[in-house]
């Protein structure tokens, strides 16, 4: 068995060994193993996972997806780097750059936060970014 019987870290691995193939090719699965290696304490495998997949054309929803994972691990510089990278080269994601306002906000940077948020709502009437607006002004950091 992959993982009956084994420590945790030892069937994990195995698990994701097993998700690793599930994965294939697919840029949001492949983000989805790394952040359980990246946030399950594996960091080095994780990265290699985000390496790969930030070499190869990534799309503006991969690099939010990496960038949510390393917010989560306290990386908030890469974090934001990421965001503002995505936005670069998508500046019609009025969804991401409201999420971009949220986490402006939760690092206090309010001034910035709603500049974003204007230009996000000026664009589009969307409930995604309006949830991560309002999520930011509670300390809520927004979802996936």
């Amino acid at each position: 068995s992959q993982y009956h019987d084994k420590d945790k870290q030892a069937a994990a691995h195995a698990l994701l060994e097993a998700a690793k193939a599930q994965a294939g090719k697919g840029s949001w699965e492949r983000i989805a193993v790394g952040r359980v290696y990246y946030l399950g304490g594996f960091k080095p495998e994780g990265q290699a996972i985000f390496d790969d997949v930030l070499a190869h054309n990534p799309e503006g929803t991969d690099l939010f997806r990496i960038g949510r994972i390393y917010w989560q691990a306290g990386e908030r510089e890469r974090a934001m780097g990421l965001f503002e990278r995505a936005l670069r080269e998508n500046p019609k994601d009025s969804s991401g750059m409201a999420e971009l306002g949220a986490y402006h906000l939760l690092l206090g940077d309010r001034a910035a936060a709603e500049t974003w948020f204007d230009r996000s709502f000026n664009r589009e009437d969307d409930l995604w970014a309006t949830v991560a607006a309002a999520g930011s002004y509670l300390g809520v950091p927004p979802q996936e």
